[in-house]
């Protein structure tokens, strides 16, 4: 029983890793949206929404 202990915890250590990894990436790259004045896409209840350079949110694609 105890091994099945450790692989449980094993795999929540994995899985939180995994997130931190994630989220790191995720705000990189709104970071670098922002200096290069591109918007970010985001979904939010399934809905996507725009977030342009100025920091306005919009449901309309700024893109062709």
């Amino acid at each position: 029983m105890k091994s099945d202990q450790i692989d449980e915890l094993e795999l929540f250590q994995e899985a939180f890793f995994i997130q931190e990894v994630g989220n790191e990436a995720i705000k990189n790259a709104l970071e670098n949206n922002k200096k290069k004045k591109i918007a970010s896409v985001f979904s939010r209840e399934g809905i996507i929404y725009y977030k342009l350079p100025s920091g306005v949110i919009t449901q309309k694609s700024p893109f062709k």
